[in-house]
């Protein structure tokens, strides 16, 4: 199969594994045990040679879970536009992350997800901020990251599975097909 088909197949998968995450996990009511930024991340790193799929698949992925949310239970999809424009420039800047990674190793890979991780929650609840409801104070930034620290700690665990799945899972169908490819060519 082509890189490209390759590519756009694994593009659909992680748009709805994106999306099912989130529906699934409201279920859960875990609140951000989520990898989207892991979506993102792992996206950039691996669609390298498309940016713009790259980009937009934790975009859509995110955008299918808010539709869902609009439609289809009591909690809003869609809410205000800055706290939304914040979420999804979160998911963009994990994405612009993970094109800047080499070739993945293990360790790096977990560091690239504590970044990951980070750029979401940093970005996120500065949209938060925005909307003024701690106020425009510099206690009041202090006091919207504090509040937000316990949704960190999910943030990132969910970042860490999601990522040691898509990585580890990726990683080993490669070398899979790597060796039967050697196979077949000896």
């Amino acid at each position: 199969m082509k890189n490209s088909n390759t590519n756009i197949l694994l593009a659909i998968f992680l748009i709805l594994l994106a999306a099912s995450a989130r529906v699934f996990n409201a279920q859960m009511h875990i609140p951000n045990m989520v990898p989207l930024a892991a979506i993102g991340l792992f996206s950039g790193a691996v669609i390298k040679d498309k940016r713009g799929l790259a980009f937009l698949i934790p975009l859509l992925g995110q955008f299918l879970g808010d539709v869902y949310f609009q439609l289809f239970t009591n909690v809003p999809g869609f809410y205000d536009l800055p706290g939304m424009l914040f979420n999804y420039g979160a998911l963009a800047g994990a994405t612009a992350l993970g094109m800047t990674m080499k070739q993945p190793k293990a360790l790096s890979t977990i560091g690239y997800l504590f970044g990951a991780s980070t750029v979401f929650f940093v970005v996120s609840n500065f949209g938060f901020f925005v909307h003024g409801w701690n106020g425009y104070s510099f206690a009041g930034l202090t006091k919207t990251y504090i509040d937000a620290i316990p949704f960190y700690k999910y943030t990132i665990l969910g970042d860490l599975a999601g990522g040691v799945v898509l990585f580890g899972g990726y990683f080993m169908v490669q070398q899979m097909l790597e060796k039967k490819a050697t196979r077949v060519n000896a």
